[in-house]
C-alpha cells in the first residue's frame, strides 16, 4: 500500500529539486540525500527531534524509562532508522535504477550512510532542552527552535477576549490530532478533571476532533488559535507532548501537563519534567479524572516549577533557531566542499 505513495513522493521530489542550489530533508523523506548527490548541490538532514547516534540517551520513540547505557543507546539509532527505512528501500532503490542508474543501497545503509561525508544536520529545538551531545561533530547542529509565529493580520474574537478576562488565568487542553475515536471519553475526562479543581479551561478541538459537547460556562471551545498569542495567557498547557507544542510551552515560560501517546511524544514528556516546568507524563492509557486534576493542580500551584518555566521560557525566547539555521546553510553553501558533488 506504502510503496506506490513513497515511488510518486519521490518522482515529485526530483521534479520539484531541480535548478535548486541545495536541497533540506527529514527522514521520512531520504531520497532527498540521493537528489542532491546526483544534483551535485548540498543536502541537509534535518529533524525536530535528535536522530543522530549518541551515548546519552535511547532512540527518543523509545520509552524513556529503559536504561540500556552508552554503548547500547548508540546502537538504537542505527537500528531503528534502518528498520523504519526499509519503508521506502524498494521504491528508493527502483528510483536510483531507473532515474540515476545507480546500484541499490546496500541493507541497512539508508540512513548510516549520511555519516559517510558527512551530511551536514539541523535539528530545530533548543540546547537548553536537549544538551548537544559531546560525540556529536561540527557538522550536526541544535539551532533552536523553528517557530512559525501567528499572521500579523490576525485577530482574537470578542468572545475570546471576554472570556479570558472574566476570571483567573485558564488552562490549555489540546491533543492535537491524537484524540482521535477516544475524543468524547478524553473530553469527558477533561471537563471532569477541571470542574473537581475549580478550574476554567480552554479547550481546543484542532483535527483531533476533541468532542463537540456543552460545556460550563468556566469552558471555552477553540477550533484553532496561534499558540504564541494564546499560550503566554495560560495558566498551564495540557497537551500530548507533540515537538511543536511542548516547543511553544516552553517558550511561552508556562508550565506543561503532558499526556503522551505515541512516537517521540513520551521523549519530550519527560525532558520537560527533568526540566521542572512539568509533573511527571501522564500516559493516554494511564489518564484518569483523579490523575488529571492532581497534575493540573500541581502546574497551576507549584511556585518553583512556574519560576523554571519562567527562566526556561527567557532562554528560549533569547534563541533565533531560524536564523540559526539560515546561518549554517549559508556558511556551507559559501564553502563549496568538494564533497557535494561526490555520490555516497
Amino acid at each position: 500500500m506504502v510503496q506506490p505513495l513513497v515511488a510518486q513522493a519521490i518522482a515529485d521530489s526530483w521534479t520539484a529539486c531541480q535548478g535548486n542550489d541545495a536541497i533540506i530533508f527529514t527522514a521520512t523523506a531520504v531520497w532527498g540525500y540521493d537528489i542532491a548527490k546526483a544534483l551535485g548541490i548540498p543536502g541537509f538532514f534535518a529533524s525536530l527531534m535528535p536522530q543522530s547516534s549518541n551515548p546519552d540517551f535511547p532512540y527518543p520513540s523509545l520509552p524513556p524509562s529503559l536504561r540500556l547505557g552508552s554503548i547500547l543507546n548508540g546502537l538504537s539509532y542505527p537500528l531503528l532508522m534502518e528498520a523504519f527505512g526499509l519503508v521506502f528501500r524498494q521504491s528508493l532503490n527502483e528510483f536510483r535504477r531507473s532515474q540515476l542508474h545507480l546500484p541499490p543501497i546496500p541493507f541497512g545503509r539508508i540512513y548510516r550512510r549520511l555519516d559517510r561525508l558527512p551530511t551536514p544536520a539541523l535539528y530545530g529545538y533548543s540546547s537548553s532542552v536537549v544538551p548537544k551531545p559531546k560525540n556529536w561533530r561540527d557538522h550536526i547542529q541544535v539551532t533552536g527552535y523553528w517557530f512559525l509565529d501567528q499572521a500579523t493580520d490576525w485577530q482574537p474574537s470578542q468572545a475570546l477576549l471576554d472570556f479570558l478576562a472574566a476570571g483567573s488565568s485558564p488552562v490549555y487542553v489540546g491533543f492535537g490530532s491524537m484524540s482521535g475515536e477516544d475524543a468524547a471519553h478524553f473530553t469527558q475526562i477533561i471537563l471532569e478533571a477541571l470542574k473537581q479543581i475549580g478550574q476554567r479551561g480552554i479547550l481546543l478541538t484542532g483535527w483531533g476532533g476533541i468532542a463537540q459537547t456543552e460545556l460550563p460556562d468556566d469552558v471555552f471551545l477553540l477550533s484553532s488559535v496561534p499558540h504564541d498569542w494564546l499560550f503566554p495567557r495560560m495558566a498551564a498547557i495540557i497537551h500530548h507532548g507533540g515537538a511543536g507544542t511542548t516547543a511553544a510551552a516552553l517558550r511561552a515560560g508556562v508550565p506543561s501537563v503532558v499526556v503522551p501517546f505515541f512516537g517521540d511524544q513520551p521523549f519530550w514528556g519527560n525532558r520537560v519534567m527533568k526540566l521542572g516546568t512539568s509533573p511527571s507524563p501522564i500516559p493516554k492509557a494511564q489518564l484518569t479524572v483523579d490523575r488529571l486534576a492532581a497534575a493540573i493542580t500541581t502546574a497551576v500551584t507549584d511556585s518553583v516549577m512556574q519560576k523554571q518555566a519562567k527562566a526556561i521560557g527567557v532562554k528560549i525566547r533569547a534563541e533565533d533557531g531560524v536564523q540559526q539555521a539560515i546561518k549554517v546553510v549559508e556558511r556551507y553553501l559559501a564553502s563549496s566542499k568538494p564533497q557535494f558533488a561526490q555520490y555516497a
